[in-house]
């Protein structure tokens, strides 16, 4: 039967099946050393580029339809209000439309819960009073013909029934 050092004094313990052997603290530390090689200020900031490297690789398919199909920059999460953390789904800020996705409509998710339904309304009514068009979508519906002709109406201001 296999033995190991368990501490500092010497003493030896069975390392057989199920036991779980203890390295001396000396031994311990030097291999924990090896795994913090930096302080946590250190740490957060590679973390943080990491993350910004990693967001400017990432594209959204619906800015990129936008982009490609109606050849306008969307914007996605666009924070609308000054003083609000309002952000929209979707934006096209320079023709002032938005698009909100709804989702959870049949989990009974946050926007049809009394209080997101609620905010929901506070929201796109000030949304409506700076001058905003907002359009609602399903995410089943978001990358739909039909959404992005409505978008196409909203822009060109041509609307027929």
């Amino acid at each position: 039967m296999k033995t190991c050092r368990s501490n500092q004094t010497g003493q030896t313990g069975d390392t057989g099946r199920g036991a779980i052997p203890v390295l001396s603290s000396k031994a311990t530390s030097a291999r924990i050393s090896n795994f913090i090689p930096m302080d946590k200020q250190t740490y957060q900031s590679k973390k943080k580029s990491r993350q910004a490297a990693n967001q400017q690789k990432i594209r959204d398919v619906f800015t990129i339809i936008c982009k490609t199909d109606l050849n306008v920059e969307c914007v996605k999460e666009h924070r609308f209000h000054p003083k609000r953390m309002w952000r929209f789904d979707y934006a096209i800020p320079e023709h002032k439309i938005a698009v909100e996705v709804e989702g959870g409509v049949w989990t009974g998710g946050r926007h049809i819960r009394p209080q997101g339904f609620l905010g929901d309304i506070e929201k796109y009514n000030t949304a409506t009073l700076m001058g905003w068009r907002v359009f609602r979508v399903t995410p089943d519906d978001l990358y739909k013909t039909a959404t992005l002709n409505l978008i196409k109406q909203a822009i060109s201001s041509d609307f027929t029934l």
